[in-house]
């Protein structure tokens, strides 16, 4: 492992990478990163660039890239001949992706707001709001 830097044990990966343990653990499990691990103890060591790909992986799934996407976005990024039309492509996918949900989003506040505005909210039992979610 010459030349890779600072070996370092989970735990300093997860804090530098701003992630948890357990999110390290399963981006090993999965394949996202592969760190040596000691064939007699088991322990997992890391270096400089697991921390680099943990901390890329992280960001992106705060854009709410799927693992699938982290794993192709990773591939991109540590090939560095790749096209940006490439990276591009995925991205204009990600928000048109966002673009749907916000609609869908939309759409429910627009009928919880009908369902509250009909609603007198009173000591009546008559309630809009229970009839609608109780329809079939």
């Amino acid at each position: 492992m010459e030349g890779c830097g600072e070996i370092m044990n989970i735990g300093k990966v997860a804090k530098l990478s701003e992630l948890t343990v357990k999110a390290v653990r399963y981006y090993d499990n999965i394949g996202l990163v592969k760190p040596f691990q000691k064939t007699i103890t088991g322990y997992r060591e890391y270096n400089e660039n697991d921390t680099l790909k943990l901390k890329f992986v992280g960001n992106a799934r705060k854009f709410n890239f799927s693992i699938d996407e982290c794993r192709e976005l990773l591939s991109l990024y540590e090939n560095e001949s790749r096209p940006s039309k490439d990276v591009k492509k995925l991205t204009l996918e990600k928000i048109s992706q966002i673009d749907k949900k916000l609609q869908q989003l939309q759409n429910l506040k627009d009928e919880l707001s009908y369902l509250a505005d009909n609603c007198h909210g009173d000591d009546r039992p008559n309630c809009p709001i229970l009839n609608a979610l109780s329809k079939s």
